[in-house]
Protein backbone atom coordinates (compact mmCIF):
# COMPACT_ATOMS: atom_id res chain seq x y z
CA UNK A 1 0.00 0.00 0.00
CA UNK A 2 1.34 3.29 -1.23
CA UNK A 3 1.54 6.52 1.28
CA UNK A 4 -1.59 8.96 0.99
CA UNK A 5 -0.05 12.22 -1.23
CA UNK A 6 -0.03 15.46 0.69
CA UNK A 7 -3.76 16.44 -1.03
CA UNK A 8 -5.20 13.23 0.07
CA UNK A 9 -4.12 14.11 3.54
CA UNK A 10 -5.40 17.77 2.82
CA UNK A 11 -8.72 16.45 2.00
CA UNK A 12 -9.28 14.02 4.66
CA UNK A 13 -8.09 16.53 7.12
CA UNK A 14 -10.74 18.61 6.24
CA UNK A 15 -13.44 15.97 5.84
CA UNK A 16 -12.75 15.29 9.64
CA UNK A 17 -12.91 18.56 10.45
CA UNK A 18 -16.32 19.42 8.87
CA UNK A 19 -17.23 15.82 10.86
CA UNK A 20 -16.19 17.70 14.15
CA UNK A 21 -18.43 20.82 13.53
CA UNK A 22 -21.48 18.79 12.63
CA UNK A 23 -21.12 17.25 16.09
CA UNK A 24 -20.61 20.42 17.70
CA UNK A 25 -24.72 20.95 18.59
CA UNK A 26 -25.15 23.00 15.75
CA UNK A 27 -28.17 21.68 13.27
CA UNK A 28 -27.42 21.62 9.61
CA UNK A 29 -30.27 22.00 6.73
CA UNK A 30 -29.66 20.78 3.17
CA UNK A 31 -32.53 20.39 0.32
CA UNK A 32 -32.06 16.61 -1.15
CA UNK A 33 -32.64 15.53 -4.70
CA UNK A 34 -35.94 14.47 -3.97
CA UNK A 35 -36.99 17.60 -2.82
CA UNK A 36 -36.86 16.65 0.88
CA UNK A 37 -35.59 19.16 3.67
CA UNK A 38 -32.73 17.00 5.45
CA UNK A 39 -31.83 18.04 9.39
CA UNK A 40 -28.32 17.60 10.22
CA UNK A 41 -27.29 17.47 13.57
CA UNK A 42 -29.71 15.85 15.98
CA UNK A 43 -28.67 11.94 16.03
CA UNK A 44 -26.74 9.24 13.86
CA UNK A 45 -29.15 9.85 11.16
CA UNK A 46 -30.60 12.63 9.69
CA UNK A 47 -33.77 13.49 9.78
CA UNK A 48 -35.38 14.19 6.31
CA UNK A 49 -39.37 15.38 5.86
CA UNK A 50 -41.16 17.40 2.52
CA UNK A 51 -42.11 20.77 2.85
CA UNK A 52 -45.37 20.03 3.63
CA UNK A 53 -44.63 17.74 6.58
CA UNK A 54 -42.36 20.33 7.97
CA UNK A 55 -45.14 23.01 7.88
CA UNK A 56 -47.56 20.17 9.47
CA UNK A 57 -44.90 19.37 12.28
CA UNK A 58 -43.98 23.43 12.33
CA UNK A 59 -47.71 24.06 12.73
CA UNK A 60 -48.32 21.02 15.86
CA UNK A 61 -44.68 22.57 17.69
CA UNK A 62 -46.69 24.10 20.73
CA UNK A 63 -48.93 21.12 20.90
CA UNK A 64 -45.70 18.51 20.52
CA UNK A 65 -43.90 20.88 23.07
CA UNK A 66 -46.89 20.32 25.86
CA UNK A 67 -46.81 16.46 24.91
CA UNK A 68 -43.49 15.97 25.48
CA UNK A 69 -43.44 17.77 29.25
CA UNK A 70 -46.64 15.56 30.11
CA UNK A 71 -44.47 12.70 29.27
CA UNK A 72 -41.55 13.64 30.15
CA UNK A 73 -40.93 11.19 33.16
CA UNK A 74 -41.79 8.02 30.44
CA UNK A 75 -39.26 9.82 27.86
CA UNK A 76 -35.38 8.65 27.91
CA UNK A 77 -33.37 11.72 28.79
CA UNK A 78 -29.42 12.48 27.94
CA UNK A 79 -28.05 11.27 30.76
CA UNK A 80 -29.56 8.49 32.45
Amino acid sequence: MSEPTYEELKARLAELEKQGQRRSGTLEFRVGEKGGVSVYGLGRFPVTLYYEQWIRLLDAGEKLREFLEENKSKLKLKGQ
